[in-house]
């Protein structure tokens, strides 16, 4: 165990710069108290993270006063996500029928969108982001959590608080610190992420190609698609083995207009695969401490929710907790709580991306077989005018939107 060589108090300290730590120590500054978040990298540039923002999170930032600054940002604005299944295209979900004025979902690099809230954060005088600091041990003192052990660049600290929160992923190092294990659930597929250039007469903005040559997603940003092959799990070091011709030649097929631009996939350095992962904790807190976003509970990349499921877990968080971080203190029933709130929505939210897994897995075999029987995809476009509105609603604003005490 090392000896830390600084030790510092305050009101509350987060693992992670992640969307759920960025906010979470945004809204609680913002209420006054002094928060510290680390994050171990010294930036946030990593790529193919979770960058799609839903109406709910620019209803959040609306909200607090933010969002005509984040819409600066470089973003693609999306009104309807649309896919095409065995070359039949459908309007999936139309966001204009939510309430205006945040009937829109937005793509933005997560680098992008964790700088902005940096940057409303070191506005606030409580707020305090140490990056290339991770936070490595809990503090413990009478099976209660007092505070974090870290490393940084100038060594080793200690940092007490009345609350300590892991955000820091689904590889959580605090959560195991705390002795707190996810119960997974099998997942069936892996996503393989890679850029291509957007080819000349590109179609319309289309979310993913699904047949029996396979599952394709297409993310539109600007001039490029952040493209996504969906894989059976474990199948990445085959492909690998089949070589490259071979996998670009399997994106031209499953995506005929792709032909052009697939020979930018030049090495497979260019190609990162995400281990798809679907979990949650039977229980998220200790004393002292609680974790949330994928700390707590993974998703899986169906429906593109993540990131904001983890917002909407920092936003309760900080309700339920800020006035009670001002007295010194948050009792272990206000943890509770806080779980019980957000589980429901995460658990119901998994069972459907379970169920979604299935379907998706047939189509990653690239079997040759039909995904669909053509009488079902003429009963869903005769059907789709009715499913957009309700898919905008669950996935733009998902189960329990929540909406910050702090204005």
């Amino acid at each position: 165990m090392s000896t830390a060589k600084t030790v510092i108090e305050r009101d509350c300290v987060i693992a992670g710069g992640g969307p759920a730590g960025m906010v979470l120590g945004y809204l609680l500054a913002r209420a006054g108290l002094n928060v510290t978040v680390l994050e171990k990298h010294a930036d946030f540039l990593r790529d193919f993270r979770g960058d799609t923002i839903h109406p709910s999170t620019i209803t959040l930032l609306r909200e607090l006063g933010l969002v005509e600054e984040f819409l600066r940002l470089p973003l693609s604005r999306v009104n309807t996500l649309d896919g095409v299944i065995d070359g039949t295209r459908f309007t999936v979900a139309d966001f204009t029928t939510l309430p205006a004025p945040d009937n829109f979902l937005v793509f933005a690099p997560q680098w992008d969108f964790l700088n902005f809230l940096a940057d409303q954060g070191r506005l606030l005088d409580g707020f305090d982001l140490r990056m290339s600091t991770a936070g490595t041990e809990l503090v413990e003192e009478n099976g209660r959590i007092v505070g974090v052990r870290a490393t940084g660049p100038d060594g080793d600290l200690e940092i007490r608080a009345a609350l300590t929160v892991a955000a820091d992923g689904r590889a959580s190092t605090l959560r195991d610190s705390a002795r707190l294990h996810p119960e997974g659930f099998g997942v069936p597929i892996d996503v393989l992420w890679f850029h291509l250039p957007k080819p000349e007469n590109a179609p319309p903005p289309t979310i993913g190609y699904v047949s029996g040559k396979g599952m394709v997603l297409t993310l539109d940003r600007g001039d490029y698609y952040q493209a996504g092959l969906v894989i059976p799990k474990g199948r990445f070091a085959r492909l690998r083995d089949e070589g490259m011709a071979a996998f670009r030649a399997r994106l031209a097929s499953a995506v005929p207009h792709l032909k052009g631009v697939v020979d930018a996939l030049e090495d497979w350095d260019q190609i990162k695969l995400l281990s798809v992962q679907l979990n949650r904790l039977r229980t998220w807190h200790r004393p002292g401490f609680i974790a949330i976003g994928d700390a707590a509970h993974a998703m899986s990349p169906v429906f593109g929710v993540g990131v904001n499921y983890a917002i909407q877990d920092a936003v309760a968080l900080a309700n339920a907790v800020h006035a009670h971080l001002a007295h010194g203190a948050v009792a272990d029933e206000v943890l509770v709580a806080v779980q019980a709130r957000r589980e429901k929505p995460v658990k119901k939210m998994q069972r459907l991306q379970r169920l979604a897994h299935r379907g998706i897995a047939r189509a990653s075999k690239g079997s040759g077989r039909r995904v669909a029987p053509r009488p079902l995809l003429a009963l869903v476009a005769a059907l789709s005018p009715r499913i957009r509105p309700f898919m905008a609603r669950f996935i733009g604003l998902g189960y329990l939107p929540e909406h910050p005490e702090l204005g």
